[in-house]
């Protein structure tokens, strides 16, 4: 690929258009390069290292450029001096009608952040997919990757799956409201599909109603309405798993 098509990488049409991604810095490409022992579709990933930076070991393919031209590549202010390409297509789930177990659904989530910290708890604790709904923040722009700390390639996501598409997977879905049932009530578990919603506005409640939806909630003091989105979706991921 032309470095001036690894530039345009960093806008979500040329991500799609081209199927690519970019991952910038060596912890990242760690984690890289050890998910593509298991999926080798990742082995197809090419590594770029400046003049300054060295030879990077790895067991992907490696190119060497300039530092200017790194400087161009890069996502960052200070670039490390190491930026890997990636196929989309080694990252994103196919389409299916079938219910994935343990799926956390994020409708029109915005926020990189919280979906990288979203997507790093699903990799710690594992057996999660991730669905994404349309309008919803690309998983694969820099800052989402970044926040991730490699769990991106850990994870199976979909991308531009809708509320109504769900129904042909699961029967009984999960959400949280403030006057649901105790998180920790085994009914809790018995869920295959976990609906969390976009940070301002949450899930249209008449589309919730069109689905067989189980509302829990997180008990707290009551200072505060609201819990930040990506610790919500941490504290489900654990009680799923305690």
């Amino acid at each position: 690929m032309k470095l001036d098509d690894i530039k345009k990488l960093h806008q979500k049409k040329y991500r799609t258009e081209l199927g690519y991604f970019l991952v910038e810095g060596e912890h990242l490409i760690l984690e890289l390069e050890k998910a593509a022992k298991t999926n080798p579709l990742l082995a197809a990933a090419k590594v770029y290292t400046s003049e300054s930076y060295g030879i990077f070991e790895t067991t992907l393919e490696q190119l060497q450029i300039s530092d200017k031209q790194m400087q161009k590549i890069s996502d960052t202010k200070s670039p490390q001096g190491i930026v890997a390409v990636v196929p989309l297509s080694a990252a994103l789930l196919q389409p299916s009608n079938t219910a994935q177990p343990r799926t956390i659904y994020l409708h029109e989530i915005q926020d990189p952040g919280n979906l990288g910290t979203i997507l790093r708890t699903l990799a710690w604790f594992g057996g999660f997919t991730c669905v994404l709904s349309p309008n919803s923040v690309d998983p694969f722009n820099p800052k989402v990757v970044r926040a991730s700390m490699g769990a991106i390639f850990h994870v199976p996501i979909e991308v531009d799956v809708s509320l109504s598409d769900l129904q042909t997977r699961f029967d009984r879905f999960a959400c949280l409201d403030i006057k649901g049932t105790e998180l920790s009530a085994p009914a809790f578990t018995e869920h295959q599909c976990f609906i969390f919603g976009n940070e301002a506005r949450g899930v249209p409640r008449e589309q919730l109603a069109a689905l067989n939806v189980q509302a829990f909630s997180i008990h707290g003091n009551g200072a505060l309405e609201s819990l930040n989105l990506a610790t919500a979706v941490n504290m489900c991921a654990y009680e799923l798993n305690r």
